[in-house]
């Protein structure tokens, strides 16, 4: 099962987790912290979007499919596991400083909407 890190995968505060809380978008680690919130953003690309489906999920489904009505509900239950959206974002900081993160499609949306 892939599921995004919401973490920086490279540059600055490599390591550090990503986090919301009450609406703010937080990269926290013991070297420092910084928001990602339009006063604090230059640039912020897409570098990579990629959907992976949740094997897991994909499986308990296809169980339950094939259990409660056969084989058509083992397809139809397999075709109805979750999917995990991975988005990998450049963001460059009004410092000059720049971060590669890579987050989950709540926080992706939520970034989004922080920017807009």
């Amino acid at each position: 099962m892939a599921k995004a890190k919401n973490k920086v995968i490279a540059g600055h505060l490599n390591g550090a987790d990503i986090t919301t809380f009450l609406g703010d978008i937080q990269i926290s680690c013991f070297n420092g912290n910084a928001f990602i919130k339009k006063s604090t953003v230059a640039n912020i690309e897409v570098v990579t979007s990629e959907t992976k489906r949740d094997t897991g999920s994909t499986i308990a489904r296809g169980l339950v499919g094939g259990v409660l009505l056969g084989p058509v509900g083992l397809v139809g239950g397999a075709l109805l596991g979750k999917n995990n959206d991975i988005h990998t974002l450049s963001i460059t900081f009004k410092d000059g400083k720049k971060s590669l993160i890579e987050v989950d499609d709540k926080i992706y949306k939520d970034i989004i909407k922080k920017l807009y």
